[in-house]
């Protein structure tokens, strides 16, 4: 055969495996965000789908909310692998709910491909000002001090049974060698009700959702979840200055259907990382105490896998479960 018949017989192959990268440029990308609209991984896929416009073309954000993400994750992982579907992998979709939820409807571990890491919000431990000046409790230490001499006498709030904030506190709990009992409420805004009005002792709380509070002086913030000192809140220590080790801070990023062709991973990697890192998006998720974190694919499939790991030895030691 001369080049010119190997020419025309490979071009074929090459058509086939460039198809989905081609696809990808002519038609719309979906970015399905497991969440209800308005809320922080909403508004910052918003804003990343507007910066990308000019590198991967529209990218319509689709918002699929319910049992606790688990529908809009399966609709993902259940898409067409060829990049024009993608969506957000988040702390509760893919390392909580594997070990939370009876029955899953995808595979956290098989059933995706990770682009990029997008962002990491810091938790903070939290006590309402007031009770931490009536029992002499300025720092983590004090706190564990006071906890160890009066058993039983502090208790926390959370969102529910498996939520970050319970999770977060049995983990406190477990390093800490301490107890305190812990009380469910029925989302995130009625547990920070309650530690407001002195019902509760302290509360592991979402920086963005607690800040407010700490800067009018309701809350006084302990410490923050991040293994070292954020930005969003100086001046407050890690947990990990008092808990070796201790981190348990809120991150999501996107993912595409298992069988998404490499070089369309690459692709979106590349676009995906670059939007992070423009100096716009900084200030813009600024506003959410949100930090970019751009990442490799690699690294983030690593980081949901080590995740995984954490939450499987927390949920099955809280005793938490959704049927």
């Amino acid at each position: 055969m001369n080049c010119k018949k190997l020419l025309l017989a490979a071009l074929p192959l090459a058509a086939c495996l460039t198809a989905p990268l081609a696809h990808a440029q002519s038609k719309p990308i979906r970015l399905i965000v497991p969440y209800a609209a308005g809320g922080p991984l909403d508004v910052t896929a918003r804003a990343l789908a507007e910066r990308v416009k000019d590198t991967l073309g529209t990218v319509i954000v689709e918002n699929r909310p319910g049992a606790g993400g688990n529908i809009g994750a399966d609709a993902v992982a259940k898409a067409t692998p060829d990049g024009l579907t993608i969506g957000i992998a988040a702390t509760a979709t893919h390392a909580v709910n594997p070990w939370l939820y009876s029955k899953m409807p995808y595979n956290a571990a098989t059933d995706f491909a990770p682009i990029t890491q997008m962002v990491r919000v810091p938790n903070v431990l939290v006590m309402n000002a007031e009770t931490a000046q009536r029992l002499k409790i300025n720092s983590v230490q004090e706190l564990i001090a006071y906890a160890k001499a009066n058993p039983a006498r502090l208790n926390y709030a959370s969102g529910g049974n498996g939520s970050a904030g319970h999770l977060a506190g049995e983990m406190f709990k477990r390093d800490a060698g301490i107890f305190a009992v812990h009380i469910p409420y029925n989302g995130g805004a009625p547990a920070q009700l309650a530690l407001l009005s002195g019902q509760v002792d302290f509360n592991f709380d979402n920086l963005a959702t607690a800040a407010p509070n700490i800067r009018s002086g309701k809350l006084k913030a302990l410490a923050v979840t991040t293994l070292a000192h954020s930005s969003a809140l100086p001046g407050v220590p890690p947990v990990a200055d008092t808990l070796k080790g201790f981190a348990i801070d809120t991150w999501w990023g996107l993912v595409a259907p298992a069988a998404t062709p490499k070089d369309v991973l690459a692709r979106l990697n590349q676009a995906f990382v670059a939007a992070l890192n423009a100096p716009e998006t900084k200030t813009r998720f600024a506003t959410l105490l949100a930090e970019p974190v751009p990442s490799t694919a690699e690294e983030f499939g690593t980081l949901m896998k080590n995740e995984r790991a954490k939450y499987e030895v927390l949920v099955k030691a809280s005793g938490a479960r959704v049927d």
